[in-house]
């Protein structure tokens, strides 16, 4: 179900694109959330919080993410070679670790939209 919604090699337009981030937003607070729960059974982490309210660990979570989903993005296009990819990757990996996972993955989605 969600294969279509992520793939990384198709380019997408604008729709396609807003359909990506709140796809990808989703896929990131569940997988966060499950991450933080099983790292507090275990007893790596004590009291986490929520994805939203942003804590440290959710935002490495995060922020590993945007930089495997847009390296993802970039070899599947084949756009390693082009600085305009590579600086948008950067710029959202950056925004993901200093404001926010949401205004970081802004970037990553416009990325779908570049043509090969």
């Amino acid at each position: 179900m969600f294969g279509k919604l992520i793939d990384a090699g198709h380019s997408r337009n604008l729709t396609e694109a807003t359909v990506f981030y709140i796809t990808s937003l989703i896929l990131l607070v569940g997988f966060s959330t499950v991450l933080m729960h099983v790292l507090g059974l275990v007893g790596v982490v004590n009291g986490g919080g929520t994805f939203f309210e942003g804590g440290s660990w959710h935002t490495l979570i995060g922020t590993g993410f945007i930089l495997v989903l847009s390296s993802m993005i970039l070899t599947g296009r084949k756009l390693t070679s082009d600085i305009f990819s590579i600086l948008l990757v950067i710029l959202g990996v950056y925004l993901g670790y200093t404001t926010s996972i949401m205004l970081g993955m802004i970037p990553v989605a416009l990325l779908t939209t570049m043509k090969k």
